[in-house]
């Protein structure tokens, strides 16, 4: 099994943790991590995915996420064809940067797409074979 995070997963355990859903999602996210330290899910990263970790301005987040590049079992760099993709979910209303995770997880041929953002998830739940899910539901479909 192949997994795609985005950007927000990576970040959701450095997010206000005061509330029950962010404190499940994170919890949800660190399981997801467990399973792919271990090699149980293959993960995919992608160069859009490494320049959105390159800018953030918080050094401990960058210091932390970016070592996950390492351990990957694909890169995808974002090609004119990942380009063209992400058009077609752009036209789906989502913003063009997730539209570009989205195609690379797609061209990686993952089978979950990982995310925390409401706004993806409300426009997007299948992508011909690959689930788009928060972790939560990736960990109880996983786990029955």
């Amino acid at each position: 099994m192949r997994v795609y995070l985005d950007n927000c997963c990576y970040n959701r355990p450095f997010d206000d943790q005061s509330q029950l859903k962010v404190r499940l999602e994170t919890e949800a996210k660190l399981f997801v991590q467990q399973l792919m330290r271990t090699g149980a899910v293959e993960y995919v990263w992608s160069d859009m995915l490494a320049n959105e970790v390159e800018e953030s301005k918080f050094w401990e987040r960058k210091m932390r996420i970016v070592p996950w590049a390492v351990g990957a079992h694909a890169y995808v760099v974002t090609t004119q064809e990942i380009e063209q993709q992400a058009s077609v979910f752009m036209g789906l209303g989502v913003k063009p940067s997730d539209a570009i995770h989205l195609a690379s997880a797609k061209h990686a041929e993952c089978d979950w797409f990982l995310t925390v953002d409401r706004g993806i998830l409300k426009k997007v739940s299948l992508i011909e074979k690959m689930r788009v899910a928060n972790p939560l539901t990736f960990i109880q479909e996983m786990n029955p």
